[in-house]
């Protein structure tokens, strides 16, 4: 898996990836890579902010977006336990009812809410390291095994359809912060690695790739006991 992002569909011949995490320029490369005898265009769209709030959005819905390219588009990014809104806009523009996502808390606070919600938010350390399936993708709908020729679609959906997953995501929370690398221990073994974390409101959260079948038992990360929890549902697009 090398990035996460939502895609916004405006037409058959005109897509936006909106990615959080990953190094877009560096991603539209590697995508460009690819273009071979085909009339595609990549680019980074450097004139745009994207601004977000902890509030309901004012006219988008679900999986459909609204807007305009040209002025600014509004995204609904709740779920379960909250409301959320993206708005995508030209730079120095006002954001309206959403706040640009500044403050180090808010900008925590999000990233809780998405892992909580299974969206893992991987810091590059753990780009290229895991399956869709290992990281429970299938869970949001985030990956096709019909559509397309990808590296690794074979792994992908060789998993999918003649072998079963594994490994999947954890939710875990403990009374420290936890480091992404770091292994999940129970009293016998190490099970496996966070691969992200946040620290927002007093609380420590991460997720991690763990046994799907294994007992349960006391879970500890840098010797610091760990809790683990339900994912919330209802990000699925």
């Amino acid at each position: 898996m090398l990035a996460l992002f939502a895609l916004l569909k405006w037409s058959e011949q005109r897509v936006w990836l909106l990615v959080p995490d990953a190094d877009a320029i560096a991603l539209a490369e590697g995508l460009k890579r690819f273009l071979f005898r085909s009339k595609v265009a990549i680019e980074v769209r450097d004139d745009l902010q994207v601004a977000g709030a902890f509030a309901p959005p004012a006219t988008a819905k679900g999986n459909a977006f609204s807007g305009d390219e040209n002025s600014s588009v509004e995204l609904d990014m709740g779920a379960e336990g909250g409301a959320r809104c993206l708005r995508i806009m030209p730079r120095r523009q006002p954001s309206g009812a959403c706040a640009v996502l500044e403050e180090p808390g808010e900008i925590a606070r999000w990233k809780s809410f998405d892992l909580e919600h299974g969206l893992p938010r991987l810091p590059a350390s753990q780009v290229e390291h895991w399956t869709p399936q290992q990281l429970s993708l299938d869970r949001l709908h985030g990956f096709s095994v019909k559509k397309g020729c990808y590296p690794g679609q074979e792994i992908v959906a060789r998993t999918h359809f003649l072998g079963k997953a594994k490994r999947g995501l954890a939710l875990l929370e403990g009374d420290e912060p936890m480091t992404p690398g770091n292994e999940v221990r129970n009293s016998d073994a190490a099970l496996g690695p966070v691969i992200a974390s946040a620290d927002a409101d007093g609380r420590h959260i991460a997720l991690a790739v763990l046994p799907l079948e294994r007992e349960a038992s006391a879970l500890v990360v840098d010797s610091q006991p760990v809790r683990e929890g339900a994912l919330k549902a209802g990000l699925a697009r």
